[in-house]
């Protein structure tokens, strides 16, 4: 009796695992795209206003309350009159994230770990 107990215990741990590692996973997809979404956004956002990407993200201005959760969720470095933006933290995990061809047009991004995404050019 305690053997088929035991099997019991072991197959809804084992299904509560699998199915927690989905949502986990599921979980930093969504958080991580919207962290890079709104950070693409604000930046792109303070071109517009300034003429030039900010030196770091911290110069960016009327950002609100919950964009901070992006903002420390990515990494940014600016580049010559671009910008590298990579994803570092979905909701506890780094997500794996991959936008179309068409997604990249017309940001001055150039070079992330998102896939889909200008490479760095190597001078």
């Amino acid at each position: 009796m305690l053997t088929k107990a035991a099997r019991w215990l072991f197959v809804i741990g084992v299904i509560t695992l699998a199915t927690s590692c989905a949502l986990k996973q599921e979980a930093d997809a969504r958080f991580g795209d919207q962290h890079f979404k709104t950070t693409l956004a604000l930046i792109e956002l303070y071109k517009l206003r300034y003429g030039s990407y900010p030196e770091k993200l911290q110069d960016l201005t009327f950002t609100g309350d919950w964009d901070a959760i992006a903002l420390n969720s990515v990494s940014y470095q600016r580049v010559g009159d671009g910008y590298e933006l990579d994803v570092v933290r979905g909701w506890v995990g780094a997500p794996a994230l991959s936008y179309p061809p068409a997604f990249w047009k017309g940001l001055g991004l150039v070079a992330s770990n998102v896939g889909g995404a200008p490479a760095p050019s190597r001078q």
